[in-house]
């Protein structure tokens, strides 16, 4: 049985940082894309990071470029999100994802497998 487990969300102010972790099992990330969604109220769901790891390559949305990065600990079979320099339209319930089907990383409708979210607030 797969399952994600976030973790790590938060209420921070403007500025600040947080990490997100997806604990995954179940499931082999190694061969395949794990990534990062977020959705405000009012909004789309909007695909934020991703890493496809047997190409060693990683994936951003523009609005978190140079702000946000993928990373992975193999031994602890988790994925993480280093937010940094949060800003207020960061606030959203961020879902971790796996098994990309072979559509775009940044389109959900591709990804089988969902965490239930964790919930950042950032204020100013």
């Amino acid at each position: 049985q797969v399952q994600l487990v976030e973790s790590g969300g938060g209420s921070v102010q403007a500025g600040g940082s947080l990490r997100l972790s997806c604990a995954l099992s179940g499931f082999d990330f190694s061969a395949n894309y794990m990534a990062w969604f977020r959705l405000a109220p009012g909004k789309e769901r909007e695909g934020v990071a991703a890493a496809y790891y047997l190409r060693d390559e990683t994936y951003y949305a523009d609005s978190v470029k140079g702000r946000f990065t993928i990373s992975r600990d193999d031994a602890k079979n988790t994925v993480y999100l280093q937010m940094n320099n949060l800003k207020r339209e960061d606030s959203a319930m961020y879902y971790c994802a796996a098994d990309n089907r072979g559509g775009a990383w940044y389109d959900e409708r591709w990804y089988t497998y969902w965490g239930r979210g964790t919930q950042v607030t950032v204020s100013s």
